[in-house]
């Protein structure tokens, strides 16, 4: 017979919500009063319900709650009290509000930030680089206004733009906003908060110069790349020198005019233009950061992909494409809980010393969901995780 060398009291699951601290969520609850005119299904047991979802890729609340109906007397494990039925699993969704899930994400990202965070770019610039962009999901229904011509079918899909906000020394967001597809993204630099301890990166979308004069004004560090179409000034040449070896081919001082409130102001800025020679491609840059070495310019932008990556991981990992709910609140609700999911599996992966592809660590979960494996013991050595005992008496390792 086969046995475990790690077994665990608790389930996988069990092990991954504990890393959720009960007075956390008490704590949400009381302050969002979330639980207001609930008899049975309370904040944790949703909270749980949708990360359960995440965890395991249901697409339906069907498959929620028939996959949970089956744990019957084994919630104790992962403190579900009330295994909810399709019909109040879709009220709640529509009616507990938003903010609880919201406000327990960011309590996480609290607690766990400084585990998450990888200092070593703040020592080199010595400020907190943020990079801002901007994901959309496609919706099954016209929920959310989405981008583009009406199909000739006439049926629509709705979209939901979501725009982040991640620092660029860890792998979580740090900030959320949503929005419908439609809406432009430069609308939502004017959320962003301002000091000069921090150094903004985004794409050339966010292109307004309104808000590079706002950044100025308080010192606040950008960095993106100009549009083909822009229109602007050339003031000086700066003097490259040697870093024409690391693949800066200009460095300039540039004037953009700035309108707002019918009145024109001048504002200066730098423009660097910099040739990628593993892409063999040529990019410009545009800053306010004007004594910052203009090879560094490029390597903060650089960093920029690490967005794009969080991006691609969400996407592929989570239920993004299948929502439980028809409505605005429902679709946030999901989005928040598979954040809550990755930060968690984000914690688990930073604490094995074994290294682990963040899909497989999404994998093996799901799978093992409901075992009773000691989870880090068995990520950090699996190959001898399980024995086999032959009549003989001798042990054999079994390799996975």
């Amino acid at each position: 017979m086969s046995k475990s060398n790690h077994f665990s009291t608790k389930s996988v699951f069990g092990q991954l919500i504990s890393l959720i601290e009960d007075s956390l969520i008490r704590k949400e609850v009381k302050k969002c009063d979330s639980d207001r005119y609930t008899k049975r299904f309370k904040t944790k047991d949703h909270l749980i319900s949708m990360l359960f979802c995440s965890f395991s890729k249901c697409t339906s609340l069907r498959e929620i709650s028939g996959a949970m109906l089956g744990l019957s007397g084994k919630t104790a494990g992962f403190q579900l009290n009330h295994i909810p039925k399709r019909s109040t699993l879709s009220d709640a969704n529509k009616k507990r509000d938003v903010l609880v899930f919201e406000n327990i994400y960011h309590a996480l990202l609290k607690q766990y930030g400084d585990f998450l965070s990888d200092s070593r770019i703040k020592e080199v610039i010595k400020k907190q680089v943020k990079i801002f962009d901007s994901t959309t999901i496609s919706l099954f229904k016209d929920i959310l206004e989405g981008v583009g011509r009406n199909p000739k079918t006439g049926k629509k899909k709705g979209g939901i733009k979501v725009h982040t906000v991640v620092n660029a020394d860890e792998v979580v967001p740090s900030l959320v906003w949503f929005s419908e597809a439609k809406k432009h993204d430069h609308q939502f630099l004017e959320k962003l908060q301002c000091d000069e301890n921090t150094v903004y990166v985004f794409d050339k979308g966010y292109n307004d110069y309104k808000a590079f004069a706002h950044f100025t004004e308080q010192k606040t560090g950008f960095v993106t790349r100009i549009k083909d179409s822009a229109s602007y000034i050339n003031i000086e040449a700066l003097d490259i020198g040697s870093h024409i070896h690391s693949g800066v081919l200009k460095d300039e001082i540039i004037e953009v005019e700035v309108k707002k409130d019918k009145e024109t102001s001048k504002l200066r800025l730098r423009k660097v233009v910099f040739y990628d020679r593993a892409n063999k491609r040529k990019f410009e840059f545009l800053t306010n950061l004007f004594e910052m070495r203009a090879d560094m310019i490029a390597a903060l932008y650089k960093t920029r992909w690490q967005i794009e990556l969080l991006f691609k991981q969400l996407k592929q990992n989570f239920p993004l494409k299948y929502f439980l709910g028809d409505n605005e609140n429902a679709i946030k609700i999901q989005i928040y809980c598979v954040l809550i999911v990755n930060l968690l599996l984000a914690v688990i992966k930073k604490r094995l010393k074994r290294h682990w592809a963040f899909s497989n660590l999404v994998s093996f979960c799901k799978i093992h969901l409901f075992n009773y494996i000691n989870l880090m013991k068995f990520l950090e050595n699996p190959e001898k995780d399980w024995v086999i005992d032959r009549d003989d008496g001798n042990q054999l390792s079994f390799d996975w």
